[in-house]
């Protein structure tokens, strides 16, 4: 059992008959009244987002977890599949148990989350960023820079990124997995 107190980003826990990743968290401790913590979990079956306050002190059944290095291999329009790099084995998972699926390139490798009570698959973590090429953008407007003006941009793997107005197409760029925006341009 875990408390309130061990409460942090990644932590799996058992709760309303199902399992719950933590995304956010924050420890609340108000001038009047007992502390609680605020949270917001998502769903590993069902990919539904919930906030929920916990009371300071809360049990909370925590799910143990292991992770494994898988290679992304494809997606056939249902499944993302996966191999492990260890020992080869592949494994299959529904788009609602990624994060953000579309900013995953053919033979990345992604960490899983695996329940060790059935070694079921939980979750799939993405790198902090990516480097993806941009396949489609309008040219940007010479002398529109004055402000921090962002144009649509399609990249290599389908993901719509809003990119400042520099961007061009076959230009490679660093996107920030957590929150899908442009990062930087990166050079070769």
């Amino acid at each position: 059992m875990a408390t309130t107190s061990d409460i942090r980003n990644g932590l799996c826990i058992r709760y309303n008959n199902d399992i719950y990743k933590v995304i956010e968290f924050l420890h609340v401790k108000p001038g009047k009244g007992p502390a609680f913590v605020r949270t917001k979990m998502k769903s590993v079956t069902s990919g539904k987002v919930l906030d929920n306050t916990f009371s300071a002190g809360h049990k909370l059944e925590d799910v143990r977890v292991e992770t494994h290095k898988f290679q992304y291999l494809y997606n056939d329009g249902e499944f993302y599949h996966f191999m492990n790099e260890a020992d080869y084995t592949q494994i299959r998972l529904l788009e609602a148990a990624l994060d953000n699926p579309a900013l995953m390139k053919e033979g990345e490798v992604v960490t899983v989350l695996i329940n060790t009570e059935d070694n079921m698959p939980l979750s799939v973590d993405l790198p902090a960023s990516v480097v993806l090429e941009v396949t489609h953008t309008e040219p940007g407007v010479k002398g529109n820079t004055a402000t921090n003006a962002t144009k649509p941009a399609t990249m290599e793997t389908g993901a719509e990124v809003n990119v400042p107005l520099f961007i061009n197409e076959g230009d490679k760029i660093k996107i920030e997995t957590a929150k899908g925006t442009y990062k930087e341009r990166v050079k070769e």
